[in-house]
């Protein structure tokens, strides 16, 4: 909507705020929505920055990002750089946090989500979320967030496809058991890093930017707040921030929505003071909590994120009710242990006989014990090769090695 100043119109969004974004370009007033860029004047709106030809659209964009982002985005050009210095980016057209965005959802790693347990153990249903589908639910929340801030989507997007690729099979149990093997431990969004930094692309890594590296390590919140006041443990990123509270919101919303599904929880069990705060609908809950977070963040202006103290106490809140309602519920608890008696089997083999892989419908030595230098490798290697195992692929193995198989004359 506009507001009178002077003889000029001024934009403003749709909560009555000015935009990080708004800035004077010029003799133009400017304010900046979501995807729109408006030239403010009395007659109409006109679609700007259109690349020219001859010229790198690359720098053109990265131009382009100083005059329309917040000053608490994170700018291209201003990108710390790579873990390995490349010569040329290699792309007049995108800029280096696309680059990464797509190295990323062109990887191997990325692909393998699809087979990996978001809270339900190699779900047979059609409709439970999966890793993946977990961490296209942040990324859509993420960017969304982002937008309305002002802030930079392609680094947004590109953190939020890439915080879970060190998740492990089965989901959290998984992770909980190699974190029991592994002498030295075992955090998913430290293997995260571990993935993009040194196992994709056959061993050369990803070569991120260090800002996208960062809002992946720094993801992880576990049961502490959501919004700390100590800011050494948040990404050194507003989009890598942002990226930490999207995924809360995702995974309280569809692990919910999946726990409804499955008839572990009703609509009704859910207590009434955190449903007239968030609703009673899945995407009035995910539209609620992603609302407040922007309008309280547009409203205090600091370059910090802010939640509502009633919108924070109950996303806190339903957190708490998924943990003791779903995540420890007896049936999900009791398919956690066995997933939990395959990776410990599956790891105490591999140390004792050495990796193995699939040769069509069957399975062949892939490295043999002998061949590793040291006990530290080999558990590095082990917990390397487990962690980025899907969930049937860790089921199938196991069959192949510990389960009889009929005798055919």
């Amino acid at each position: 909507m506009c507001k009178e100043k002077g003889e000029k119109k001024v934009a403003f969004n749709t909560l009555g705020i000015l935009p990080w974004g708004a800035f004077i370009h010029g003799s133009i007033l400017g304010a900046f929505m979501p995807c729109e860029l408006f030239s403010v004047c009395s007659k109409r709106c006109i679609m700007a920055y259109a690349p020219v030809v001859g010229i790198s659209i690359r720098y053109q964009l990265e131009d382009r990002e100083e005059e329309i982002l917040s000053p608490y985005a994170t700018l291209n050009k201003n990108s710390l750089g790579r873990r390995s210095e490349e010569e040329d980016e290699g792309c007049d057209i995108r800029m280096p946090f696309q680059r990464d965005r797509d190295r990323i959802t062109h990887s191997k790693t990325f692909r393998r989500l699809k087979h990996k347990t978001q809270v339900f153990l190699a779900p047979a249903g059609d409709h439970y979320r999966t890793r993946l589908t977990h961490v296209l639910e942040v990324s859509q929340i993420a960017r969304t967030i982002a937008a309305a801030l002002c802030l930079n989507e392609a680094l947004t997007e590109a953190i939020a496809l890439g915080h879970d690729l060190g998740h492990t099979p089965f989901g959290h149990a998984g992770e909980a058991t190699l974190n029991e093997l592994h002498p030295g431990g075992f955090r998913h969004y430290v293997h995260s890093l571990r993935v993009v930094d040194f196992l994709e692309n056959r061993g050369k890594g990803l070569n991120l930017t260090f800002e996208v590296r960062n809002g992946i390590i720094k993801h992880s919140k576990g049961r502490n707040d959501i919004l700390p006041d100590n800011s050494s443990e948040l990404p050194a990123t507003m989009e890598g921030q942002v990226v930490r509270v999207a995924d809360i919101i995702a995974y309280v919303n569809h692990d919910m929505d999946d726990a409804l599904r499955a008839g572990i929880i009703h609509e009704s069990d859910l207590p009434a003071d955190i449903k007239a705060v968030i609703g009673d609908r899945h995407s009035k809950r995910t539209g609620a909590m992603v609302r407040d977070l922007i309008v309280e963040t547009l409203a205090a202006g600091d370059g910090r994120l802010h939640l509502s103290h009633k919108m924070l106490r109950a996303i806190t809140d339903l957190r708490t009710f998924l943990y003791e309602n779903v995540y420890r519920f007896y049936k999900v608890h009791n398919e956690f242990e066995k997933a939990q008696r395959v990776i410990r089997d599956l790891y105490h083999y591999f140390l004792e006989n050495g990796l193995m892989e699939r040769d069509g419908t069957s399975w062949q030595p892939k490295t043999q014990k002998n061949v590793w230098a040291s006990e530290k490798i080999a558990h590095r290697r082990v917990c390397d090769f487990i962690a980025g195992m899907t969930d049937r692929y860790a089921l199938s193995l196991y069959e192949y090695i510990f389960l009889p198989k009929p005798w055919n004359v």
